[in-house]
């Protein structure tokens, strides 16, 4: 398994785990922050991202977008992807 694809599925597991356990009363702006922090190792600036979710104190809205999962579709292939030559005829 190549790393883009471990980490959309460490990306999955962890939207399950905020669809779960990141709706607890209390605990929702804590997972959230961890998440993003996560999110921040996984990918780098891309991942900062996933700190929209602190927006919402309710934690309402977040608990049905994907955040994580979707960062990790939008990351996978980038820097593997071999520059275009020019064609000078």
């Amino acid at each position: 398994m190549n790393s883009s694809m471990a980490k959309l599925v460490v990306a999955i597991v962890l939207d399950i785990l905020d669809f779960t356990v990141g709706r607890v009363p209390g605990f929702e702006m804590v997972f959230d922050a961890i998440l993003g922090v996560t999110a921040v190792i996984l990918w780098g600036w891309p991942g900062l991202f996933a700190f929209w979710e602190l927006a919402d104190p309710t934690g309402q809205a977040d608990g049905f977008v994907p955040t994580m999962t979707l960062i990790a579709l939008s990351q996978m292939g980038k820097g593997k992807r071999k520059p275009e030559i020019a064609d000078d005829v």
